[in-house]
């Protein structure tokens, strides 16, 4: 169980942290701060935001290691929405809508039509270029600004928890990126 609670706490911290990439940090920073169920409903937007990215993998490429790293993303993900629901059921937090989330969503359409455009030759590179940027900016924004903004205790824990795992997150994605570089 209590492992289950710590891997749970990783994955809720890396969706709300993955929300607020793609140009979404900016708004955050401008806006009012995020209240709990604002960061409740980014975290379930990011989650499947990243599985959208995991699923367009799965259909484009045929590299063992990108299809590892984007069945695991899958997963993960798929986890934490499960688990963020009963979370905020938990905390009695209703996630809601906000402007990260919109922008958010908006963002994640343009990099998936750009991720489908590419040719399959193309495609893993630039599937495991934006996985790199993409954790870069998570630990960047978990840090400083989720972890600051976060009122509720136990979300806060998670957060501050999480960012280890989201370091070994971009620890692979790299690791798989510099694969491909040396295979060019």
């Amino acid at each position: 169980m209590k492992k289950t609670k710590k891997k749970y706490g990783r994955y809720v911290a890396l969706s709300v942290a993955l929300s607020l990439l793609v140009g979404t940090i900016g708004v955050a920073q401008e806006s009012t701060k995020l209240s709990d169920p604002e960061v409740a409903h980014v975290a379930v937007v990011a989650n499947q935001i990243d599985i959208d990215y995991a699923t367009i993998a799965t259909k484009k490429s045929k590299n063992a290691d990108i299809l590892k790293f984007a069945q695991t993303m899958a997963n993960d993900h798929e986890a934490v929405i499960k688990q963020a629901a009963e979370l905020a059921k938990k905390l009695g937090v209703t996630p809601k809508d906000n402007a990260v989330s919109k922008q958010l969503l908006e963002d994640a359409k343009k990099k998936q039509k750009e991720l489908n455009g590419y040719s399959r030759a193309a495609f893993d590179q630039a599937y495991i270029d934006n996985e790199v940027a993409y954790h870069k900016a998570v630990i960047g924004a978990v840090e400083n600004l989720l972890i600051p903004e976060t009122d509720n205790g136990e979300l806060k824990a998670l957060l501050e928890n999480v960012v280890p795992a989201l370091k070994a997150h971009l620890a692979h994605a790299e690791m798989v990126q510099k694969e491909l570089t040396s295979k060019k």
